[in-house]
């Protein structure tokens, strides 16, 4: 039997009225290849920050390698990385000084 990699069990996140999330629950286990894939709005950006403890979720809970993404999320980011698309650097930044930066940015 796979160990679970990645747990959510009724993750939930609201933003006043709106919904990022609702109620999602799912498990990926260890050396299985997972992808997000959907219509923006659909809430893969929401689900990742909440797994990465950057967001807060509404309910429901998610751990990563057996850590709670909220109370462990340090001990989870020395084995998980997560660069958003969206985010911009320095125009002429190589993906080793990006690396270096935002490891940078955590010490």
């Amino acid at each position: 039997m796979s160990k679970q990699a990645i747990v959510l069990n009724g993750l939930t996140k609201n933003y006043g009225k709106h919904r990022g999330i609702n109620d999602l629950s799912f498990s990926v286990n260890a050396g299985e290849i997972f992808g997000f894939i959907g219509p923006n709005g659909a809430g893969k950006s929401t689900t990742i920050r909440t797994l990465m403890g950057l967001i807060r979720p509404t309910s429901g809970n998610a751990t990563i390698l057996g850590h709670d993404c909220q109370t462990q999320a340090s001990v989870i980011a020395k084995d998980v990385g997560y660069l958003p698309s969206e985010d911009s650097y320095y125009e002429n930044m190589k993906v080793c000084e990006l690396l270096q930066y935002t490891a940078d940015l955590y010490a």
